[in-house]
This record gives structure tokens, sequence and C-alpha cells, in this order.
């Protein structure tokens, strides 16, 4: 495994710490490769049942390695684009990932690491945590970030970050939409953990059956998401998640 990631398992999380305090958790090429690594282990790992994303050291991630971006100025056309589709590799996986995936955000996101967080299915913030999009000031586009973005806050709000690049704290971010959850920076882990924990012990398959269809919803007509949901309805209690639940509940 990268040490550009470095990887816990307990309790059914994998903890993902994004590995490079000194550079504020900047993703380079070899972070990428870690995280697609992480995500495909969380995938195969029947012992895994939700994913934690966070940052090493004071910030979650302050974007793309700066140093490499400026040498990409020097490849073509085809070799950026190629780097571009290695980095749009991660949200992929992520969306397609079975289980859910937590942002807990302290300090910076910025940029692509605000698009990384923004990928995430939940996201949980301190009220000091700053979200941006500062790209356009430094001549760049939040291109591949600006799919996730739009998604979350709607049009006018990701044009605004996007093109203004102001800075959200924790409690702004979460009033748009853009996190989840926010909490006081001293009771931030406390109250993450019960999160993860709470999304550890949920059915699996319920879990994988909910995010499945909330991602495949977008797009579909007001019908066809009905027609979806009765299908993932009918599925879902076939499963010996469903049966054991049910019967234990009525019991009680």
């Amino acid at each position: 495994m990268s040490e550009r990631v470095f990887l816990q398992v307990a309790g059914g999380i994998m903890t993902a710490t994004l590995n490079r305090a000194d550079k504020r958790n900047a993703i380079d090429s070899a972070m990428i490769d870690g995280l697609l690594a992480a995500l495909e282990r969380a995938d195969l790992d029947a012992g895994v049942r939700v994913v934690a994303l966070r940052g090493a050291g004071r910030d979650f991630c302050a974007g793309m390695d700066l140093n490499e971006l400026l040498a990409s100025a020097d490849h073509t056309l085809e070799q950026n684009r190629q780097a571009a589709l290695h980095f749009a590799q991660v949200f992929q996986r992520m969306r397609r990932l079975p289980k859910p995936i937590v942002a807990l955000v302290q300090g910076r996101a910025l940029a692509g690491g605000c698009g990384l967080a923004t990928a995430c299915d939940l996201i949980l913030a301190t009220e000091s945590a700053q979200f941006g999009y500062p790209e356009l000031q430094r001549g760049f586009v939040p291109a591949i970030v600006m799919t996730m973005l739009r998604r979350v806050v709607g049009e006018k709000i990701a044009f605004d970050l996007a093109a203004t690049g102001r800075l959200l704290d924790g409690t702004e971010a979460a009033a748009l939409g853009l996190a989840s959850r926010v909490y006081e920076d001293a009771d931030f882990e406390e109250q993450a953990a019960e999160v993860l924990r709470v999304l550890a012990e949920a059915s699996p398959s319920a879990l994988a059956f909910t995010k499945q269809q909330f991602y495949q919803l977008d797009g579909l007509s007001f019908d066809d998401g009905l027609r979806l949901g009765a299908d993932v309805n009918a599925v879902s209690r076939s499963t010996p998640d469903f049966r054991t639940a049910l019967s234990t509940f009525l019991k009680k």
C-alpha cells in the first residue's frame, strides 16, 4: 500500500489517512495510486463496512500538488488528459463502491481536496474547517471536481464558489448543503466516531442497495425513479439481512 495513504481497519471501519502532512496532504500521482488501492481493498474486504477518509496533521487536503501541476505545463495535451482521467478514476470508484465513504474534515479542504471530500457520501466537519475552490486564482479550473460540486449545491452556489474562490467555514458549508454535519472542534472526534459506528453496525446489503439506488436516481424521471425504487424494494426483501433484522425487531 502506498505510504501516501495510511490504512487502519477496526470495528468494520477502514480509516484511510492522506499521509502528506508536511505538504498539507496535497494530491500527487502517488497519492492517487494510493487512493485507488485503498478503494479496491475496501471493496474486496468483507470486514470493511464503511470507509472514513481524513487527512494527517492539521488539514484534510489542500488540493493538487502545485509543483507537479506546474510541471504539467510542459506536457502534451494527451499526457495531461490522461493524468486528469487518472484522478477522475478516484471519484468514479468512490461512487461505485457499495460501502459508504465518510469525509472527516478538519482544517482546510481546498480545490481538489474539497472535491475529494464532496465525492464522499457524507461530510462531517469541524466548525473551523475551511472549504473552497481557489483554482481560478491560480489560473486553473476546478474542472473535474465541478461535477460533484454542481450536483451537491446546485448551479448558482456552485458557480459562485468556483468563480470567486471564496472560502466557507464548516457552519457555512453545512448551511449550503456542502457538509452533512458540523460539530464543535472539541467534540468532533467523539461525534464522528458515533456516526461511523452507526454505519458500521447497519445492514451491509441495505446500505449497498441504498447507495446504489441513490446515485442511480441521477437523471431519472419521476416515474423511472419509482420503478427503480420498486425493483430495489423487491430485491432487498430477499436478503438474509432483511429477514434477520425484521424477525429480531418483531420479537422485541
